[in-house]
């Protein structure tokens, strides 16, 4: 899935437009069309997406579309408009989007931040946008001056003319440069002379998020709030039947008990008194179809689909005929758990339904526009008329992609005279979270006389997350986010095929951090490190004989084998596992090392990433995202597991559901490609390609083969 994101088909498609800002100042931005056939008709809008507005004070205010969630948007897309711009970071300041798709929608018409798009969708157009401003600027200089544009120059926020020794800061030109039109070709720099692109740069959010000034979602403080609790259907899919709060009512603080179509809420002065009105309440629940559910059953279930036919990815020379000619291929099952995503923010979200028909909502959202919208029709009231104001994020990873939270916060204000802040519990977050779901995998390859596969299968079956997400980014019907990183499996293999067989199943599922290549690379990589076994060779040797036509691919597995010590002795029971994966545009190879004890439990001891995610804009940011992914993945893969028994999810809070903790981390050393290609994704290929690595460092370790995650220790214990 790396064409549909191209930078480049983005810019392609932008419009860029100047218009004057209140006070006399300057508004610059783009507005992309939808497709090559809509670019030619498209006109911009009258409501500019400003994403810089040049104020006559020389302020510099950047709207930022998209949400930070710890990923480091808030540094590096300023970057992007300061290098462009010719102004010092410091001079930027940033505001929230307004929750609009309309005007902020850009580049896809919703107003989204994952799937590791954002610097991958915003590169060519804040960089565009920002050059766009300076050559206004500078052309209005020039037009003071009676002189050339193009022997002026901006530095430091002013524009110069060497010859003359005249200059002007911004805010003294912002006013004619916004009655000039917008610059039919904007030149961007060449790379050569990035000032900021490329270099670490502390992160702008880092302060707020230390001295405990930052403001997210649960900050929010509203006068008159009340602080409300929920409890759902513990049953997946279950409803309310009856609520007896008699003894809830009684106790002190606690204000109104709200009843919900499969969940109750009490209403409290503060969170503590809502927590005792919860726990004081006689429920009954209805069960529902799912009151003997099973993870046995989900399981069951996609395995089975495994043998409907589904929707063809790749189809490269006849990988099915092959395969059946061969009576001795190499197949396996492979299944990916249920998870969670675990936020370190809980859910929460603010809603004040006033008395003249409007409402506000204070929250952290990754789809601020969706999450105003489903608010609005669950309050019934015109999307217009709900304020939305978006906060940071403590923590993402999909969840935040979806608005029930918020959509169940307005549900229970609307039954309340007064503003209410509903905060999940972290048991409330675990049990109903929207789950990544629980996928079957068959993998199969034909081997020639030297080992080498001659044919590929790879066939899934899970819940499509995209048709309920985005049905219209389905691809003929295919779900182009379950097949990713199996439709471009780098390897050189004549006969490839990758299948997709929808199949949702009765558990809510939902995006996780990694989506569809942190399911797929697993399996894959996994089972590379299987033929490599079969065929009697090194698993980096035999990967790099398949890479041939993948010189990235290759180059990383390379650079990270080397720094990790690929071929050096280790001692008992500890082992050393490689992955490749590529993904979102970016090629990156793990090595992970590990020490399993006698009692089967396993230490990581160290991880070595290579990266080329392209053209690098802030390095700390992409060396922390890759440590924050490499984390995250492992806590999957040695923890993560949702299993439901009698339809009720089995885990409840850290403690059952543990996260990685910092003594159990390992020593991660990143290595950075150079690299003038486009920018990659980054926040979630170091999810993704962890969790082979892994498992072929507990093979190395052990000799056991794990073919679904987490680790368990009584199938790694010393026999």
């Amino acid at each position: 899935m790396d064409t549909p994101y191209a930078p480049g088909a983005v810019s392609r498609r932008s419009f860029l437009k100047v218009a004057a800002a209140a006070g006399g100042g300057l508004m610059v931005g783009f507005w992309p069309g939808t497709g090559e056939a809509a670019a030619t008709a498209v006109t911009a809008p009258s409501d500019l997406n400003a994403f810089i507005a040049i104020g006559a004070d020389d302020s510099i205010v950047l709207t930022m579309p998209k949400v930070e969630m710890g990923q480091g948007t808030y540094t590096s897309i300023p970057m992007l408009i300061a290098e462009e711009l010719e102004v010092d970071m410091d001079k930027i300041q940033l505001r929230h989007a307004p929750a609009d798709a309309k005007v902020y929608g850009a580049p896809f018409g919703d107003q989204f931040t994952g799937g590791s798009l954002t610097i991958r969708t915003m590169f060519e157009p804040m960089r565009q946008t920002g050059a766009a401003a300076r050559m206004v600027l500078i052309q209005a200089a020039a037009n003071e001056w009676q002189v050339a544009p193009d022997s002026c120059r901006a530095e430091h926020g002013e524009v110069l003319h060497p010859a003359s020794g005249r200059r002007l800061k911004y805010g003294k030109l912002a006013a004619a440069a916004s009655k000039l039109p917008a610059p039919q070709k904007v030149a961007l720099k060449d790379a050569k002379d990035f000032k900021l692109i490329g270099k670490p740069l502390k992160r702008l959010d880092a302060k707020g998020k230390t001295d405990g000034t930052a403001q997210f979602g649960i900050d929010a403080q509203v006068k008159g709030m009340k602080v409300a609790v929920v409890a759902a259907s513990p049953v997946l899919g279950g409803k309310l039947k009856s609520v007896n709060d008699a003894k809830a009512r009684k106790l002190r603080g606690v204000r109104q008990i709200v009843k919900l179509d499969n969940a109750v809420a009490v209403v409290a002065d503060n969170y503590w008194y809502a927590k005792q009105g919860l726990a004081a309440l006689d429920i009954k629940w209805d069960d529902g179809a799912n009151a003997k559910l099973s993870t046995d059953d989900v399981r069951k279930t996609m395995v089975a689909a495994l043998q409907k036919p589904g929707h063809v990815a790749r189809n490269d020379g006849d990988a099915l005929k092959a395969l059946a000619a061969d009576g001795k291929r190499v197949e396996a099952l492979y299944i990916n758990p249920m998870l969670a995503h675990a936020t370190m923010e809980p859910m929460n979200c603010t809603v004040h339904v006033k008395g003249d028909g409007t409402a506000e909502i204070w929250t952290g959202s990754q789809v601020p526009a969706r999450a105003r919208d489903d608010a609005a029709k669950a309050l019934g009231l015109a999307p217009e008329k709900v304020t939305l104001h978006n906060h940071l994020i403590g923590g993402g990873f999909g969840r935040r992609l979806y608005t029930d939270y918020v959509v169940q916060a307005a549900q229970v204000a609307k039954q309340v005279k007064a503003p209410v802040k509903l905060v999940w519990s972290r048991e409330e977050d675990i049990q109903h979270c929207l789950f990544r779901g629980l996928y079957a995998h068959t993998v199969s390859a034909s081997l020639d006389a030297a080992g080498k596969p001659v044919a590929f299968s790879h066939k899934i079956a899970g819940p499509s997350n995209l048709a309920a997400f985005a049905p219209g980014w389905l691809k003929d019907g295919l779900d182009i986010d379950n097949v990713e990183g199996s439709d471009i499996f780098s390897y050189d293999i004549p006969n490839m095929r990758s299948e997709y067989t929808q199949e949702d199943g009765p558990v809510p599922t939902a995006f996780w951090r990694g989506v569809g290549p942190t399911r797929n690379m697993t399996v894959l990589e996994s089972f590379m490190d299987e033929l490599a076994l079969k065929a009697g060779q090194d698993p980096l040797a035999y990967r790099l004989a398949l890479l041939g036509k993948e010189p990235r691919a290759a180059h990383v597995l390379k650079l990270a084998a080397q720094k990790a010590g690929w071929g050096e002795p280790l001692p008992a029971r500890s082992g050393r596992g490689i992955a490749l994966m590529r993904a979102w545009g970016t090629y990156l190879a793990q090595v992970v090392d590990v020490t399993v004890g006698d009692d089967g439990e396993v230490a990581v001891k160290r991880v070595v990433c290579a990266v080329d995610c392209g053209q690098v804009v802030n390095p700390d940011t992409v060396v922390a995202q890759i440590q924050s992914g490499i984390n995250y993945g492992l806590t999957a893969g040695l923890f993560g597991a949702i299993t439901v028994k009698d339809g009720r999810v089995e885990q409840s809070n850290f403690h059952d559901y543990p996260i990685l903790r910092m003594s159990q981390a390992p020593k991660i050393d990143v290595e950075l490609v150079r690299s003038s290609e486009a920018p990659g994704g980054i926040g979630e290929p170091g999810t993704a390609g962890v969790g082979a690595a892994l498992t072929n460092a507990v093979f190395a370790a052990t000799g056991v083969r794990v073919r679904e995650l987490p680790l368990r220790a009584e199938l790694l214990k010393k026999a």
